[in-house]
């Protein structure tokens, strides 16, 4: 069998860039491959300056010291026996940040990387340093290392009682709190547990183990005689290590015990006589290890146990083409003694006169690399030869690379005259093996690269956050610039300009977002044939008239659930792609239609669930690709236009939306022949949602008490002053805690603003919910430049929650307050008994509002006045109610998520131009709308002002029919 890497580029990746503890990889030359970020800090190196030299020249030590012999041995230990070997201290100069060299000790785990053939191709050293404790146990007591010193001195004083100072422990458990690795310190011939730290906490689940024996604290330690140990430890003076010790302590905690493997080390601890009067014990939990190993073990006992129930001979091959494998059925046959035909055994059964045939076929076919096929006869145990068929096939790893050879003996003695038959069930069986292996390399890619993106929409969405804020003061302080500076045409303008700036710096964090399947769509049901022809002339205009385009779209093309603005970029951004491609002159063909992608289509693709897709297709008549370009495209900041002309998002942008959306993407392209881009999009059964348009309405101010939360001084301050030139009083907080303690100190607070993601142990949704508890009637605004799912979970925002992104113009976030201002009032009016108004003429209402509670609560008081009411949640409904029914009175918010309220009411009045319109909102600005039955209800309202407005409606009813 074949020995799987536990390595994957993730892991390497997360191993690199997240450990607090240096890491350096060697190849078997000792010449440095990589490092992570830590091992840089700590040498004061760069990368450049260290891959491809020997570890021994970038860092010179004589080979005759003391620690230049313990680092040669240990790697000469490593690359002889392919064991892991530890050094538990050695002394090593670093630079300081002074550029002086200060000596350090050191711990070092030395861990063989194998190859396919168990080879070590690379060792994997990580450091530890160790320099305080070396320095606890030898008394140094340079700076504040004397303190522990001293604990130490005074505890050997002590030690009949094996107690510190309360303040010494604390200081002693801080700086073992530290280490990584598990670490105790045990006193005393009875191994009294003296220190512990938090690895060795988290891994036994035990507290209140201090002052008690190691056999109670650790019950049940198995494995090269763990207590023996111990005590031959403390009895002999010497150090030892003990691996793969199984732990299965008794828990605290109450979770159950689990077992767990560890090497250990154990370093005798002296008194200023030289006496032993303790034991530092420090583990390394190999758990995983020892689980990788026996999962390995484990697929190597499947293998083998299917090919044990082959009729056949089968046999396995290391990639020098070395024999170490026969089933049990090829030494039925012939007879010999198991392992008797590993290496040239297997020679001895076959025929004298076809094994220099045999030879030379198997050399060829290691040689090529290629498929090995020969025919021979083999030697039965009872002396008599048959004719056999042989063949193995290559199994390749990722990079290409022989791994293994899988063969098989097949015997043709009485078939022989039917080989081509036999030959071709032989080809089936191994064809279905390579499947199975093909299906396992993809399943491994695609876990890889599902691993991949994790770490990429990680660093996405961090990069997303920090930037998005970084926008926001710079927005935010540009906007109250403008407002401050004196009409300066000039000034206005080179404003303006960076104001352009921050909103394209705010596209690419937009873009990082996408192709990290980070960002918060707002998917809804559409037809993506109309938004093809929506953006027909927005096309042509900007590919220029050099670009013939083409459209083609089903007639009964299926609704998908996307987000549309998502789409309409992706269309751009490819349309764009296409141009470049063509030169500015060509034929661009945008097709939108319906596609099945099938079991088979989908067991080929990664991340491919088959069913129905609406399908949207760019194609054009450019230059096209190679092969080895096509497979790159959707990587981020690849491209393949000159420097300075594409950033490398666009595409893994498209990509990315494309994959967060639920969907498939696919390239075909050939040089010479153009590219074709398929976006495979969602099928929905809904029926399609309306369209979204932005309000206009020029945004006002209020006098309202806004607290702002939010962490970043910079932006708060900038927030915080454009809440006050707005008008608001404003009250400000760091972090949630804070907000919470202004909130329970009884601060009249009407509107929380705060960012999602905040420092501290309270998340901004716990302090939103504690605030609406005691302030029943405050409304929440969320912000963010990267929600990290704390209120979006599946694509969209989770239901009730107000979000205004990162980073928000003066006029979004006026805009956005009065409305959820207004939307929290309404939500929060009283419904005072009124008497009821003379039966109306007009007893039909229609009420359109987007708030599902604003609406329930209204339609119940039309009804209490005796109105028989119709209700919409957007303004797409109301404009059909309004068809259906005769309605005489339009009750409507203005800020509608479809359209604003000023354009519903225009186009319904169009519809029925005797309609009486009633604005119910929180928005101050509807009297410059030009109605003639234009009526304002302010929000929050209740049921005796909306009867006033319902009263002047039917007033004007009256009128008009006398």
């Amino acid at each position: 069998m074949f020995r799987a890497s536990i390595w994957s580029d993730v892991d390497l990746a997360s191993l690199f860039n997240n450990s607090p503890n240096p890491y350096v990889i060697l190849d078997s030359g000792l010449a440095i491959v990589g490092m992570n970020e830590a091992y840089l800090r700590v040498t004061a190196q760069t990368r450049e300056a260290l891959v491809g030299r020997n570890l021994f020249d970038a860092f010179p030590s004589d080979p005759a010291s003391p620690q230049g012999r313990q680092l040669r041995a240990s790697f000469e230990r490593v690359l002889s026996t392919g064991r892991v070997d530890h050094l538990s201290q050695i002394a090593y100069p670093i630079a300081g940040a002074d550029g002086a060299l200060e000596e350090r000790y050191w711990s070092a785990t030395h861990t063989p990387l194998l190859d396919s053939t168990g080879k070590v191709a690379f060792v994997l050293q990580h450091t530890v340093d160790v320099t305080e404790l070396h320095r606890l146990k030898t008394g140094d007591d340079r700076g504040a290392i004397g303190l522990e010193t001293d604990v130490l001195r005074r505890a050997d004083a002590v030690q009949n009682a094996n107690l510190l100072l309360d303040d010494e422990r604390r200081y002693l458990r801080g700086l073992f709190d530290q280490a990584p690795s598990l670490v105790v310190v045990l006193r005393g011939p009875d191994h009294i547990v003296e220190i512990t730290n938090a690895a060795y906490q988290e891994l036994t689940g035990q507290r209140d183990i201090l002052g008690k024996p190691v056999r109670a604290a650790l019950p049940a330690a198995e494995g090269q005689g763990f207590f023996e140990l111990l005590d031959w430890v403390y009895g002999e003076g010497r150090t030892h290590v003990s691996k793969s010790v199984r732990v299965s302590a008794r828990r605290d905690d109450g979770r159950p015990a689990e077992d767990r493997f560890i090497d250990f080390h154990y370093q005798p601890l002296r008194d200023a006589d030289g006496q032993v009067t303790g034991i530092f014990v420090q583990g390394h939990d190999v758990t995983e290890q020892k689980r990788a190993e026996a999962a390995a073990a484990e697929s190597d006992s499947r293998f083998r146990s299917l090919a044990q129930s082959m009729p056949n001979h089968a046999w396995t091959a290391r990639p020098d083409g070395n024999l170490d494998w026969f089933n049990e059925q090829v030494y039925a046959y012939c007879g010999k003694a198991q392992g008797a035909l590993d290496g040239a055994g297997w020679a001895s059964i076959v025929h004298p006169d076809d094994l220099a045939a045999t030879a030379r076929a198997w050399a060829a076919a290691l040689a090529q690399g290629e498929l090995y096929q020969t025919e021979f006869r083999l030697r039965r145990a009872d002396g008599s030869y048959r004719w056999h068929l042989g063949r193995a096939v290559p199994f390749r790893d990722a990079q290409g690379a022989i791994v293994r050879w899988i063969g098989t003996n097949t015997d043709i003695e009485d078939q022989k005259a039917a080989a081509v038959v036999l030959a071709d069930m032989n080809a089936a069986l191994e064809a279905g093996m390579a499947a199975r292996t093909e299906e396992l390399l993809r399943a491994q890619e695609a876990l890889r690269q599902s691993q991949k993106m994790e770490a990429i929409g990680n660093l996405a969405g961090g990069i997303a956050h920090d930037f998005n804020n970084m926008l926001q003061v710079i927005g935010g302080n540009l906007q109250l610039l403008a407002r401050a500076l004196p009409r300066d045409d000039q000034a206005l303008r080179r404003l303006r300009d960076a104001e352009a700036g921050v909103a394209r710096g705010a596209n690419l964090a937009t873009q990082l977002l996408a192709f990290g399947r980070r960002q918060p769509l707002e998917p809804r049901v559409v037809n993506v044939g109309r938004l093809v022809r929506d953006m027909d002339q927005i096309l042509r205009r900007t590919l220029g008239e050099g670009v013939e385009i083409e459209t083609l779209v089903d007639d009964d093309l299926w609704h998908t659930l996307i987000d549309p603005g998502n789409v309409e970029s992706a269309l751009l951004n490819l349309a764009l792609n296409a141009r470049d491609a063509m030169a500015g002159q060509g034929r661009l063909i945008i097709e939108a239609g319906n596609a099945v992608l099938d079991p088979v289509y989908a067991a080929r693709n990664d991340e491919v669930v088959p069913g129905h897709y609406v399908l949207l297709a760019v194609s054009d008549t450019g230059c096209g690709m190679a092969p080895d370009l096509v497979d790159k495209v959707f990587e981020p900041f690849f491209t393949t236009k000159a420097e300075g002309k594409g950033s490398g998002l666009g595409l893994s942008m498209v990509y990315g939306f494309v994959k967060q959306s639920g969907g498939h993407a696919k390239i075909y392209s050939e040089p010479g022949r153009g590219t074709s881009i398929k976006l495979y999009l969602p099928r929905s059964h809904q029926p399609e949602e309306p369209q979204m348009q932005v309000d206009k309405q020029a945004p006002t101010g209020g006098s309202e008490t806004v607290l702002v939360v939010e962490d970043d001084a910079a932006v708060r301050e900038t927030t915080v002053a454009l809440l006050s030139d707005l008008g608001y009083r404003v009250l400000q907080a760091g972090d949630a805690a804070s907000a919470l303690a202004i909130v329970e100190e009884g601060a009249a607070v009407d509107l929380l603003f705060s960012d999602v993601v905040m420092p501290g142990p309270l998340r901004s949704t716990d302090l939103a919910r504690e605030a609406k508890l005691r302030l029943p009637r405050l409304a929440v605004l969320f912000t963010s430049g990267y929600t990290e799912n704390a209120i979006v979970h599946g694509g969209r925002l989770d239901p009730g929650v107000n979000l205004l992104g990162k980073p928000y113009s003066g006029e979004a976030l006026a805009r956005k307050l009065r409305h959820v201002l207004a939307n929290e009032a309404q939500r929060q009016a009283p419904a005072p008994a009124v008497a009821e108004a003379p039966p109306p003429p007009t007893k039909t209402v229609l009420l359109c509002e987007d708030d599902a509670l604003i609406r329930t609560v209204t339609v119940l008081q039309l009804e209490d006045l005796g109105y028989s009411a119709l209700e919409a949640g957007s303004a797409a409904q109301a404009l059909e109610l309004l068809r259906q029914h005769s309605i005489k009175v339009l009750v409507t918010d203005i800020g509608l998520p479809d359209m604003p309220g000023t354009e519903l009411a225009r186009r319904a009045m169009e519809i029925r131009p005797d309609l009486s319109v009633i604005f119910a909102s929180g928005q101050a600005d509807t009297g410059r709308v030009e109605l003639p039955r234009a009526i304002f209800l302010p929000k929050p309202y209740d049921k005796a002002g909306l009867a006033r407005a319902l009263a002047r409606a039917c007033a004007q009813e009256a009128g008009d029919q006398d």
